[in-house]
């Protein structure tokens, strides 16, 4: 398939890979260039522009960064698709935008999926993402090549396109729960001397085994904070993201606004741009440990 694809940060550059090694046909755009140079040396072709990466394009993904990015980009490809052409928003955004995204999209006559996905960039260098596309089910169908060949496995949410960002933000807000228990878990056993390798070890050969305890479990125990899958700042964005789709749907989530507070906290101290795992040294500061 030929497809366009907007915004080439860690994610979207992994993901447009994945997409060529599938055989498709894949013009990339980003607002600055630079991030395009290799893709370009994997064979995509680099457009000048959002409405040159539009043309002749089957579908156009976008990955950025936040609801405004999706919002201003998404303007410009209503002016740009071509009939028929699906626009596939792949990022992690709030259900507000993502309603308002494809009530611009079906103004226009225009099929829109939001597919956001599911895993670090270390799978989406593999094309082992989980994908949650939501949407008119004709155009999720169309769109199932280019899912298969960044992911290992698609979630269909649904025929409503803020039923995929909903499981999406749920599933954020799981993930975050079980990074603040390793956190807390961590921080109690170092109290009497234990080996934080040796707690991981319980927690992954015994009743958590599983990715998310076994991959938080090893950064944590390590304090391996500066290998970065996904920065505090985006995990706060995506807090706040959750919350807001609570209150939109009246549900108590207190579980959410502890592990905001350690992001806030994270924050403050100034790290920002380290793993969001570095909650759990936000908590063992809390407890005298550091």
């Amino acid at each position: 398939m030929k497809v366009g694809f907007i915004g080439l940060g860690r994610m979207g550059r992994a993901m447009s890979r994945s997409l060529l090694r599938g055989g498709h046909d894949v013009v990339v755009y980003n607002r600055t260039p630079e991030k395009a140079a290799e893709l370009a040396e994997a064979g995509a072709r680099v457009a000048q522009s959002i409405a040159e990466s539009c043309e002749g394009s089957e579908a156009v993904m976008t990955m950025v960064a936040n609801d405004e990015a999706l919002e201003e980009v998404t303007s410009q490809l209503r002016e740009s698709l071509p009939a028929g052409t699906v626009p596939v928003a792949m990022g992690t955004h709030g259900v507000g935008a993502i309603k308002a995204v494809a009530a611009a999209h079906a103004e226009a006559g225009q099929p829109f999926v939001a597919a956001p996905v599911l895993g670090r960039p270390e799978a989406a260098e593999e094309g082992a993402l989980g994908i949650v596309p939501g949407g008119p089910a004709e155009a999720v169908e169309r769109c199932l090549p280019l899912f298969e060949a960044m992911g290992k496995r698609t979630f269909r949410a649904g025929e409503l396109p803020e039923s995929a960002s909903a499981i999406k933000l749920a599933n954020n807000f799981v993930l975050g729960c079980a990074i603040e228990a390793i956190g807390e878990g961590m921080a109690l056993v170092r109290k009497y001397d234990v080996d934080p390798q040796v707690f991981h070890e319980v927690l992954t050969e015994g009743l958590f085994a599983g990715p998310a305890y076994n991959t938080y479990g090893r950064i944590i125990s390590a304090e391996d904070y500066d290998h970065v899958g996904f920065t505090v700042e985006l995990a706060l964005k995506d807090a706040n993201l959750i919350l807001a789709a609570a209150d939109l749907a009246r549900l108590p989530l207190p579980s959410a606004n502890v592990y905001r507070d350690r992001l806030l906290t994270a924050m403050a101290e100034g790290d920002d741009q380290k793993d969001w795992a570095i909650m759990a040294r936000v908590q063992a500061r809390s407890g005298g440990l550091e």
